[in-house]
């Protein structure tokens, strides 16, 4: 579904991203692990839009997609729900989620809200809440939302379990795990290595721009260098 080849993505002159090659298939959750500073978001960024790659080629579907606007990223099926949530603070629940379906005009509008609510009832308890006053919880909550309201065939999480409490880091996590067994495609970026690899499919680890490792889900697990880095063992 998404392939990424040679993926050179510079900051200036700092090299960010050297040589990214990934894969994500339709229906799988695949996480992108490592530290931070590794290139983890800047990956989803440049995959969204928001970043352009110097080198290297990203396609959907068998589309290209590097240099898109991040607008036409949305259009063709990605929603990309950032690190830090990045909501819209001052606007209420429903408009941060009609803000979700901004590029829409179809008629699955009124049924992909009911979605969100479904996967998150306390959204639908606050749905005239000014968003900014939520709970760190309820805020993540919010921000997933929002992207499922652009009806994405592909789904980009970065660290949606950062400054959560351990009982909310589950829900969040089985319910992107319901999210995806519904048919959205994820690539997931989380620090939280255990969690991530107990719902994906397959991983890959990326070390100071590149990828060093990659494989399924379990392989990743019983790695001893992933378990030491990134498993506390």
């Amino acid at each position: 579904m998404l392939r990424l080849d040679g993926l050179d993505v510079y900051y200036g002159e700092i090299h960010a991203l050297r040589g990214v090659a990934l894969e994500v298939r339709e229906r799988e959750i695949v996480a992108l692990l490592g530290n931070n500073g590794a290139g983890k978001s800047t990956t989803l960024k440049t995959v969204s839009g928001l970043l352009r790659p110097r080198r290297g080629t990203i396609t959907l579907e068998g589309r290209p997609l590097a240099g898109v606007s991040a607008h036409e990223v949305v259009a063709r099926g990605i929603a990309h729900v950032p690190e830090g949530r990045r909501i819209f603070n001052r606007l209420s629940v429903r408009e941060n989620l009609s803000m979700g379906a901004y590029l829409r005009r179809d008629r699955g509008i009124a049924g992909d809200l009911d979605r969100v609510f479904d996967l998150f009832p306390r959204l639908k308890e606050r749905i005239a809440q000014v968003a900014g006053t939520l709970s760190g919880g309820e805020q993540q909550m919010l921000a997933i939302g929002r992207a499922l309201m652009a009806n994405p065939r592909l789904l980009l999480l970065d660290e949606p379990s950062m400054g959560l409490a351990p009982v909310l880091v589950e829900q969040i996590f089985a319910t992107i795990d319901s999210i995806n067994r519904q048919g959205t495609t994820i690539l997931l970026v989380e620090q939280n290595a255990a969690m991530a690899l107990s719902i994906a499919h397959r991983g890959y680890v990326i070390e100071t721009g590149s990828i060093v490792l990659a494989g399924s889900a379990a392989e990743l697990a019983g790695n001893a260098d992933v378990r030491r880095a990134y498993l506390g063992e």
